[in-house]
């Protein structure tokens, strides 16, 4: 009996050492694994976020959008994704331009924009045509044609870009508020060159405060104005307020009761964003959007102040790429021609 007993007690260890074993490889293994996975996400491209930018390519002014997203590529590290929104006609034009140039190396989605999302929105204004281009509306629409980001940059086509996008990306939004932008009112540097060429940054040069409908907003009319070229915007903010509905209540007053200003130029896409944003938005560092240089073909900012900018913005009619315009040399440094040779800068000389 005695033997007997000893075996099975040998055994008996021998299986309890058997299982210990086993569990000691189940659990070494899964430290392993938790370790190996801990390694992946810490890596930094795993954890790097995408910074979605939104351009629009328009016809005439496709050079633009090219050297804004030259400009940025080249002066970051950071994961951009340019989302190209372009109408039907012009997206083989711009992709063929970027594939077949330098910038084949981006990362970008080519987004149709359909301009039938606009129809009886839009109060034609003879003075400036090209300010009731379809894709001059494309900010209002950011969630329909951007919607796997909480957080997006948008950026007028004819900006171009100094300082590394990333510190754009984490301008803070105040909780609450859907959109940054740069208050006109934010820069002494821009003062002077607004007066000297008469223009205006209250809500008086946008709204017309004859009417009734806007003096019942009851916004001052000397309230400062801010542009919306250069957005940093918070999609679940956008949605929840259902923004993009508010912005087309705005253009279908306007239509029908002419409420905008028609004494500055881009009133017809910035007029229903005041009105939408005001006292709801947070601030972008001023240094990051230093615009009217377009506003005027004569007057110019000291080299040395554009040179510690991160962002400059031809706003205005007279843009870099045409004749006569100011401060074309810092425009060119990011521009590339169009392999097809459909685009053309307008110099001088040409």
């Amino acid at each position: 009996i005695l033997p007997f007993v000893l075996v099975n007690q040998i055994l008996l260890l021998l299986l309890v050492l058997t299982v210990c074993a086993i569990l000691y490889n189940k659990v070494h293994q899964v430290s392993s694994a938790l370790k190996n996975e801990t390694v992946d996400l810490e890596s930094p491209e795993e954890m790097e976020e995408e910074i979605p930018v939104v351009i629009c390519a328009a016809a005439g002014r496709m050079g633009g959008a090219i050297a804004a997203i030259s400009s940025i590529y080249s002066n970051t590290e950071a994961n951009v994704l340019f989302y190209i929104i372009g109408l039907k006609t012009t997206i083989p034009h711009i992709r063929k331009w970027i594939e077949n140039s330098k910038l084949k190396e981006i990362k970008f989605k080519v987004v149709e924009f359909n301009p039938m999302v606009l129809k009886g929105k839009i109060r034609q204004d003879a003075s400036r045509p090209e300010l009731l281009q379809p894709l001059n509306f494309v900010r209002f629409y950011l969630p329909l044609l951007v919607q796997k980001h909480e957080k997006v940059i948008y950026l007028d086509d004819d900006i171009i870009v100094q300082g590394d996008i990333q510190e754009l990306y984490d301008t803070k939004l105040a909780s609450g508020h859907a959109a940054a932008f740069s208050d006109d009112c934010d820069l002494p540097s821009t003062h002077e060159m607004v007066r000297s060429v008469g223009m205006q940054n209250t809500y008086m040069g946008f709204l017309d405060y004859r009417k009734q409908a806007i003096r019942d907003l009851g916004i001052s009319p000397s309230t400062c104005s801010f542009n919306p070229g250069v957005i940093v915007a918070n999609m679940t903010e956008w949605k929840h307020q259902r923004i993009t509905k508010q912005l087309e209540k705005w253009m279908q007053r306007n239509v029908e009761e002419n409420l905008y200003s028609s004494t500055l130029g881009g009133g017809v896409a910035t007029s229903p964003m005041l009105i939408v944003f005001h006292g709801k938005y947070s601030s972008i560092n001023p240094m990051w959007h230093i615009r009217h240089l377009g506003w005027s073909p004569d007057t110019r900012y000291s080299e040395h102040f554009l040179q510690e900018a991160k962002l400059l913005h031809w706003n205005g009619r007279y843009k870099p790429w045409d004749y006569p315009s100011v401060h074309t040399d810092l425009w060119e440094n990011w521009f590339i021609p169009d392999p097809s040779g459909k685009f053309k800068l307008t110099r001088p000389d040409s």
